[in-house]
């Protein structure tokens, strides 16, 4: 099983994930960085120009039997774990970090960054397109349908749609 690690560029060279279990794939163009703060389980799968961005103080762990679709961006920085067996769409942005406004004379990106840590659930299901903002978790066996906005937590075996994401019923 080979692992990755970032250079500059974000292109990878075997041995330097925190872990890397046997059987994981990871497609033409996936950028990981601080690799040493990642771990990806068993059997995971990473499609084609995903980033799993990896952070200097807080760790991104991936499940076990998880499938990642293709460019999807994995954001770190207030610490990400993803259980085992989720399934996580094409273009799926999950940010654990955001910047506090505040008064009018400052600059946006000169304000202090708050993170907040994400989780989601064993068996959950993100679809496409489905954006999970700060300090959300998303519970055990949960659905978001495609292109939903999640800024709030998800109970386990919801399912859940819309900007931002409303429960619609339970599995």
């Amino acid at each position: 099983m080979r692992a990755f690690r970032a250079r500059g560029d974000g292109a990878f060279v075997p041995g330097d994930l925190a872990s890397c279990g046997e059987g994981a794939v990871f497609e033409d163009g996936v950028r990981i960085f601080h690799p040493e703060n990642v771990s990806v389980g068993r059997n995971v799968y990473v499609g084609h120009g995903t980033i799993l961005e990896g952070w200097h103080e807080n760790a991104l762990a991936v499940g076990d039997d998880t499938w990642i679709g293709a460019g999807c961006h994995l954001h770190a920085a207030g610490g990400l774990r993803i259980g085992r067996g989720v399934g996580i769409g094409p273009g799926v942005k999950i940010i654990t970090s955001s910047h506090r406004v505040g008064p009018r004379s400052e600059v946006i990106l000169d304000s202090p960054v708050d993170l907040a840590a994400v989780s989601v659930g064993d068996g959950a299901d993100i679809g496409v397109g489905a954006i999970v903002l700060p300090g959300v978790t998303i519970g055990e066996g949960a659905q978001v349908g495609a292109g939903s906005v999640v800024t709030a937590d998800v109970p386990a075996w919801a399912v859940v749609a819309g900007n931002p994401a409303k429960v619609l019923r339970t599995r």
